[in-house]
């Protein structure tokens, strides 16, 4: 039984691609390029985000950067990340396209610089024709139901809600919104992103239903990255078992786990009581 559990889980097609990690990762805000690296691998994720700003932002380090990236033989799933408008978010993803030779985007529009909560107004609309140009969109929003309807009517097959604010750690804080848009859309593939601190936030987030946890500041600021890529490793996959296993449900009541009816105890107990 475990045997087909663990076969089921790594099952999993995203973006027309299949594999066998449903944990994505982020490349930013490591101690050092050798952490990043190391941590990557540690992690057995499949999906590497990257931000296009960070590659463009100096020849030297960049390229350095880029080469470490190629060298994972993972793939790349670039950001639009620091757009505030829907026509900034596709100009970068179009030069993404070019640079890092793949459809793939991870649509980012920031609305509010505090919290860094995505406009859903732009994101929806740069969504829409970034679908219609043959992009598979990844798009980035909040654990809004009427938000993710509208991302799924315009083409997209991918839904990345929000766990919490970004870089936040704060894990699930809305539980049964997230439960909604999941129920809402069982044939969507979909992947929190942002808020996750710990590694049991990512198992909550998996036993949810959810297809996929996409990190990073968890990984890349603790004390020791790679060990803790290690534990998000093992949380996802944990996590997913327990959701295809089927938790047993809450209950209001006590239930006892060790039946005493039909006992030698409780056959004396009772003609003592008689």
């Amino acid at each position: 039984m475990n045997e087909k559990l663990e076969m089921k889980s790594e099952e999993w097609k995203i973006g027309g691609k299949y594999l066998s990690s449903r944990l994505l990762i982020g490349s930013a805000l490591y101690p050092s390029p050798a952490s990043m690296e190391e941590a990557i691998k540690v992690s057995e994720a499949q999906i590497v985000t990257v931000s296009l700003r960070r590659q463009a932002a100096g020849k030297g380090g960049g390229n350095a950067f880029w080469e470490i990236i190629k060298s994972l033989n993972i793939e790349v799933l670039p950001n639009t990340a620091g757009s505030h408008s829907a026509k900034e978010a596709i100009t970068t993803a179009q030069m993404a396209r070019e640079l890092f030779g793949t459809n793939w985007v991870k649509l980012e529009v920031i609305g509010d610089q505090y919290n860094l909560q995505p406009d859903p107004f732009e994101t929806v609309k740069a969504a829409e024709i970034l679908v219609k140009e043959g992009f598979e969109v990844f798009p980035y929003t909040t654990d809004d139901l009427v938000v993710a309807k509208r991302l799924a009517d315009v083409g997209c097959k991918i839904i990345m809600p929000w766990g919490s604010m970004i870089g936040s750690g704060k894990g699930l804080m809305n539980p049964d919104n997230l439960l909604a848009i999941r129920k809402q859309f069982p044939d969507l593939q979909l992947v929190i992103d942002a808020g996750i601190g710990k590694p049991s936030h990512a198992i909550q987030a998996m036993e949810l239903g959810y297809d996929g946890v996409l990190l990073n500041s968890a990984i890349a600021l603790a004390q020791d990255p790679v060990k803790m890529a290690d534990a998000f490793k093992v949380a996802v996959k944990a996590g997913r078992l327990g959701y295809e296993a089927g938790m047993m449900p809450e209950r209001e009541f006590a239930s006892p786990s060790t039946p005493t009816v039909g006992t030698p105890f409780w056959h004396q107990w009772n003609e003592e009581k008689s």
